[in-house]
């Protein structure tokens, strides 16, 4: 689809993390910003510096509501930088924190969010090192916004890319999807579903060090975030040249995620997470990295939920439906739940 940068207006869909946000990228900010980095198209940036390598990755964070079950704006913003730094098996050192906040805004939820963020940040290993803080005029923002950029170190020989991916590869899942988004679907638009669902907001820094430690022939590793897993795996599709198939009955998802989503008609594969991973491993070795996985806290529900396959046309994702049918998991233009993360 051409963008009309004359006349064209930024819409909600160009930040849910679907085809339209692609396409702004693509046609804008890599084109414009053009440099080898940027060009992999990766949640974070791979560098040298010095004679090391290092990884750089930065967030916004513009949830609503600021506080939601399991989690808030604060821990979240730490969590996401991490679990973005971590998905190129680096392990995370320093954090920035950027916030723009509303003229109004309570100091008592202010210092929530703040103490919120010095406890994850002490949880994940990592330091807040500097940051900016800006206040605009009351109604001009929804009360906080957060950025934070993360700085982290990989080591040598490392290197996970979606342009390992190869067919036979099997695409392991760490646990169940769709929480994050339904629970604060529900918050937002004060549902009274009865269901103890809550987000899946965490880091993934020490389930990704034990999947690192094991020494499996890991291909790449992405969460899925907007978009879900459909548009994750839509990304590593292009990416990779490969088509992706799912087994439907293989994928965890919760009771009440499937009852809410269905109630509101919504689609689990398309509900943004933010405690889960996509592990992409050689078939050989998936069942020990998936054994490892199902040993930690974080991954004790991780299965495998397809396998990539070869194509002569257009990589897809197609999925193998519980009814023995198979249909196709299209990239979709918006996430139908803005404002996630």
């Amino acid at each position: 689809m051409a963008m009309d940068f004359k006349n064209g207006t930024i819409e909600m869909a160009h930040g849910s993390g679907g085809r339209a946000s692609a396409e702004l990228i693509d046609k804008l900010f890599i084109k414009a910003f053009a440099n080898p980095a940027l060009a992999k198209k990766s949640d974070q940036a791979q560098l040298e510096l010095s004679g090391k390598r290092i990884v750089m990755a930065t967030d916004s964070h513009v949830i609503s509501p600021l506080f939601f079950p399991g989690g808030d704006i604060g821990s979240l913003s730490v969590y996401g930088t991490v679990n973005d730094i971590c998905m190129s098996g680096a392990k995370a050192m320093y954090l920035s924190a950027g916030f723009i906040l509303e003229e109004g805004f309570p100091l008592a939820d202010l210092k929530r969010i703040v103490e919120s963020m010095a406890e994850a940040a002490h949880y994940c290993g990592v330091k807040i090192v500097t940051g900016d803080t800006k206040v605009v005029e009351r109604g001009q923002a929804d009360g906080c916004y957060i950025n934070t950029t993360g700085i982290g170190e990989l080591a040598e020989g490392l290197d996970l890319s979606p342009g390992h991916i190869r067919p036979g590869d099997k695409i392991i899942l760490s646990g169940s999807i769709g929480d994050h988004g339904i629970s604060i679907l529900a918050r937002r638009q004060h549902l009274n579903l009865d269901t103890s669902l809550i987000s899946d907001a965490q880091s993934l820094h020490d389930l990704v060090e034990s999947m690192i430690a094991s020494g499996a022939d890991l291909r790449c590793m992405r969460d899925p975030t907007r978009g879900g897993l459909a548009a994750i795996l839509n990304e590593l599709a292009q990416a990779s040249g490969c088509s992706m198939q799912l087994q439907e009955r293989a994928i965890p998802v919760k009771p009440e995620v499937n009852a809410c989503a269905e109630l509101l008609g919504l689609d689990p594969l398309y509900i943004a997470n933010e405690g889960k991973l996509i592990a992409i491993c050689s078939a050989q070795q998936a069942p020990e990295l998936l054994a490892i996985m199902q040993n930690h806290p974080k991954g004790k529900d991780s299965a495998i939920i397809g396998e990539v396959l070869d194509t002569e046309t257009r990589p897809v994702v197609e999925l193998l439906t519980g009814f023995g049918g198979k249909r196709i998991v299209d990239w979709r233009y918006a996430d139908p739940l803005p404002r996630i993360c």
